[in-house]
Formats: structure tokens, sequence, C-alpha cells
């Protein structure tokens, strides 16, 4: 072999290197849980989202009904979609805010079951580590907090995003409040990490049914709107990869929404503790299917070809079904 046969030898060895090298260190597969369910084919959760108020606002009383609703329908676990604690989150991994706003007000037996948590904008006000750390689980196990990661949940699998570093205005305009951005910075690479790894996790799914959480509304007519950086950059992605709903919190209501490319239904709830009276942007867009500006909850009810989303008011009250079939195609 000529030297310069050589030479182009090692410099495709050397590109072959650097090539598994950077998948090696750039493309992290988000974590993923194994959750057990009942083994029967279904699968049955509760959503609350901005909730933390030490049972104040009527979060107790909400915590009750979901208690009740949980016990009637079995659940395998409860999702949070952030703001877990007010106003500024917690202060460390031994407040007593977080006792004092979960543990001592979800005591039912029903809700004694693992809660998959993602971070809200409130929760970074705080220590967000914190919310992060392995001891909070020692103190109650049902807390389970990261920031982005996969539930394979059997028929379901559950994809939580971490939506608060998306959102520019925390950056540019942060106001009074101190937002703890440790593990976020350099943020443009932080999103785009997630974006890709949340884009792979969804491709590499098998499972009947995409569900996909964040803190932060990708369409709402709450007090927020839509979150336009979720909309440009979190939006495709779900498109492509044929998720079924995307669950938020963020806006204190509760609300459904049908998204007019595709079969993706935007759930809000929100509505955990403090809601926001009267304050909605818009009703009379054709995509909204029901909004509600007090407290309350959600559920979702899962076969291996059928859901039903139900929402609930403070007294446990249902105020809105919708349900669909994968196998007769058609909605109700």
């Amino acid at each position: 072999m000529t030297s310069s046969g050589n030479i182009t030898m090692v410099l495709c060895l050397w590109f072959v290197i650097s090539v598994c090298s950077y998948l090696h260190t750039n493309l992290a597969e988000l974590p993923k849980f194994n959750q057990p369910t009942k083994g029967d084919e279904t699968l049955r959760f509760l959503v609350v989202g901005d909730w933390g108020r030490k049972g104040d606002f009527n979060q107790s009383q909400v915590a009750f009904q979901m208690g009740r609703i949980g016990e009637k329908m079995d659940i395998d676990f409860v999702v949070s979609t952030g703001d877990n604690f007010y106003d500024d989150g917690l202060k460390g991994e031994d407040d007593p805010n977080f006792s004092e706003s979960f543990t001592n007000i979800y005591t039912a037996n029903s809700l004694q079951k693992q809660w998959f948590s993602v971070l809200g904008n409130h929760d970074y006000r705080g220590d967000a580590l914190a919310q992060l750390s392995s001891s909070l689980r020692k103190k109650d196990s049902r807390w389970l907090c990261l920031r982005s990661f996969v539930v394979n949940a059997e028929i379901a699998e559950l994809f939580f995003v971490d939506t608060t570093p998306f959102v520019n205005y925390y950056f540019t305009n942060p106001e009074d409040h101190k937002y703890d951005w440790r593990g976020v910075t350099p943020v443009k690479s932080y999103t785009a990490n997630i974006l890709r790894d949340v884009e792979l996790a969804l491709k590499n799914s098998r499972a009947k049914w995409k569900i996909v959480v964040g803190h932060h509304a990708i369409r709402s007519v709450g007090h927020h709107g839509d979150t336009q950086e979720l909309v440009e950059r979190l939006l495709p992605i779900l498109r492509a990869n044929n998720v079924d709903l995307y669950v938020n919190g963020h806006d204190h209501c509760l609300e459904h929404i049908n998204d007019n490319k595709s079969p993706i239904q935007f759930l809000t709830s929100g509505a955990g503790s403090k809601a926001w009276r009267g304050d909605v942007k818009e009703t009379n867009d054709e995509r909204l299917k029901f909004f509600y500006d007090g407290q309350g909850f959600m559920s979702v009810d899962l076969t291996e070809n059928d859901v039903q989303i139900v929402f609930y008011d403070v007294f446990g009250q249902v105020l809105h079904k919708w349900a669909t079939s994968k196998q007769l195609h058609s909605a109700m």
C-alpha cells in the first residue's frame, strides 16, 4: 500500500472514531422508568398541576376528590404537571413545604401510588435541584421528579419534558425573581439536547399510546396563552411522531383543545389549587372543546384501543368527557 493510501486509511479511521465518540457523548437517552400496571391491559391515572400551597386555595379539597376518584378508578399512578411548590419552589431538601404541601395533603389510600412530576417555572425560582434529589424520595417514596424522562407503562409511554428553559422571557425579563439555572446553561445547547432526546425516544417507542407531559401549554386560551417557543420547536416533533396527548399545567384552569393539523389533544390540568376566575383570552376558537376557570383535576383511562379523558371540579363533579378509539378511528 502506498503512503497516500495509508494516510487515507488513517483519516477514515480517525473520522469513524470521531463520529462514534460524538454520538456516544451527545446522543444520551432519556432516563426510563418501567411502571408496573395491573396486568389487565388497562392504564388509569390522575393529572394535577400548580398545586403546592400547604392546602390553601382549595388544594386540600381537590386532593380529597382526587382520592375519591382515584379509589373508584383504581389508578396506577399520578402525574404532576409542575409548579409543585409555591411561591418559589423549595428552599432546599429539608424545606418543610415538601411535607406541608405534598405528603400531608395527598393522604388518601388511593393516592399512595407513584407520583411522576416535572418542574414548573415557580419550582425554578427555588432550589430546583432539591426537587430532583433522591433524598426527597427517602422522605416520601411516592415522589419522583426529574427534568426530562420516560415512563413505560406497557400500553402507553409518557414522555416528560422540562419546558421552563425553553421560555425566553424567564431569561430576558426575570423581574424580581431569581431562577436556579444550575444544570441548564448554556440554555441553547440544553434545549437542543432535550428536543433531540425526546425525538429519539418518540421514534423508538413502540407503545400503543404516546403521551407527552410538560409544564407549559403548547395551546391554551388561558392567562398565559400559547407558548410560542414550544409551538415552533416542540410541536413539529410531536406531530411527526404520532403523539396522542400533550398534557400540561401552567395556566390555572382546565381545558381541552384539538390540534388542527394532527390527532393531538392538548389537555391543561393546572387547577390543583389557586385558580384564575374569568382570565380567558378567546373562547370562540373552533379548536377549543372545553374550558373551566376553577379548581379541579383530570383523569386518563386507557385500554389498548380506547382512551377516555375526564375533567373534575373541586367537588368531584364531572365537567367534561372526551373519548376516542384507535380501532375505529373515530372520536366522541
